[in-house]
């Protein structure tokens, strides 16, 4: 019994450095800004930065982001489902799994500034030019009516991190779908369209769902890639680390308001995410 306790005590203290950096750097700065938002230029409580989020150019912020969130997450988590079945499914060689399981644990990580400069620096020394002194030029690079500094652009940057990510969390739910369903469909005469139809797609739904939705908070929450491209995009965390950055003379609590904004969206992404993580942990066992 005092073993026991011993090695439970232990455990416990284990645990302490992991618990103290939780409380420091995530919840201590989250009750900071979740206090902040309802607090007024005299530190007083007021809703009036929560209402100042309702209006423009504030609300337009957030439509762009959720705009941009929804349109890369639901490329990328269609190409990454595909991507992903072609190369796991039976009969493709070994190599190819080990080389994109490999490329999108890098990609997936890759972001900010440098991917930025790398999509900028792509488009040839006039492009790194325009990286540099793009706020002097006034010009931008337009090529058959594509531009990579507006919100197009950006969607283009966020997919080189959106595709691995949905390559990554998928695969374990695409290795979860048996060969033993496949060959008792067969059996019982169903074809492969038959086979995905009835039980592929719907296994994997939950899991494709809460992968898109993953991704919507990726993209959502992204700022320093955004801001590389196009320091002036109509994109909420923009917003933010504009106030952060100075402009916080007039109302220093705006900026606190528009992060908990972004936490209300993540949270009802959050609410719908639960649920299906947890159903589709039923067919991974």
């Amino acid at each position: 019994m005092r073993s026991g306790r011993r090695r439970l005590s232990f455990a416990w203290i284990a645990t302490l450095p992991f618990f103290a950096y939780t409380i420091l750097f995530l919840f201590l700065p989250a009750a900071s800004v979740l206090i902040g938002a309802f607090q007024n230029d005299k530190s007083g409580y007021s809703l009036s930065n929560i209402r100042t989020l309702f209006h423009h150019p504030y609300i337009d912020a957030y439509e762009g982001s959720i705009k941009l969130s929804l349109v890369t997450a639901a490329i990328g988590g269609i190409a990454g489902l595909f991507i992903a079945y072609a190369a796991l499914r039976e009969g493709t060689p070994k190599w190819i799994r080990s080389t994109l399981t490999t490329f999108s644990g890098v990609a997936a990580n890759f972001g900010g500034i440098p991917l930025a400069f790398a999509f900028i620096a792509s488009l040839g020394p006039l492009g790194v030019l325009t990286l540099f002194f793009k706020n002097q030029l006034h010009f931008d690079i337009t090529a058959h009516g594509f531009s990579l500094f507006s919100m197009t652009g950006i969607g283009l940057a966020y997919m080189y991190f959106q595709l691995p990510l949905m390559i990554l969390v998928i695969a374990p739910a695409i290795d979860g779908v048996r060969k033993e369903w496949r060959e008792a469909s067969a059996n019982l005469g169903a074809s492969q369209f038959q086979f995905w139809r009835y039980v592929g797609i719907p296994v994997l739904m939950p899991s494709i769902l809460g992968a898109i939705i993953l991704l919507f908070g990726n993209a959502f929450a992204a700022y320093a890639t955004a801001y590389g491209i196009n320091s002036g995009a109509n994109l909420i965390t923009i917003f933010i680390g504009a106030y952060y950055s100075g402009n916080v003379l007039n109302n220093p609590h705006l900026a606190q308001a528009m992060a908990f904004g972004m936490f209300v969206v993540l949270a009802v992404m959050m609410i719908v995410y639960i649920p299906l993580q947890r159903r589709a942990a039923r067919w991974a066992k």
